[in-house]
């Protein structure tokens, strides 16, 4: 039975260092892959904005993120890879652990940025380790 692989993305280096590796590494990989991009609601949460340009905002930021989506999917199938793609809204960590765990995932790879000491991850966490602590499944950091 293949390893169900989920690969969260955004528009950060470290996403694009973690696809940098996998492709790099791509026989200790599964062939097939789920790229899952978080349209990160709070972002898009504008005050005093009217209705309608609130729904023009969210989606431009639907096709954003799944242009973001096609594009590291095409780099992975260049590759080789077999690339289902996934695109989402809400907070990135929630999701992330949500879409894991209810469909039933074997593995998460995802990037971590480098530590920078910043106090809010000291206080909040970062997007891996929340997601290291909430499923149920492997996690794969690079």
């Amino acid at each position: 039975m293949a390893t169900k692989t989920l690969v969260p993305v955004d528009g950060s280096i470290t996403a694009e260092r973690t696809l940098d590796k996998i492709i790099a590494q791509k026989k200790r990989f599964p062939h097939a892959l789920t790229l899952l991009h978080v349209v990160d609601l709070d972002k898009l949460a504008y005050r005093m904005i009217p209705d309608f340009q609130l729904k023009m905002i969210r989606e431009n930021a639907r096709q954003a993120g799944q242009q973001l989506l096609d594009g590291k999917a095409a780099l992975l199938a260049q590759a080789g890879f077999s690339v289902e793609s996934r695109l989402e809204f809400g907070v990135p960590r929630q999701i992330i652990c949500r879409v894991a765990n209810g469909d039933g995932f074997d593995l998460v790879i995802l990037g971590r940025r480098e530590s920078t000491g910043e106090i809010r991850d000291v206080l909040f966490g970062s997007v891996a380790n929340y997601v290291l602590h909430n499923v149920a499944c492997s996690v794969l950091l690079f």
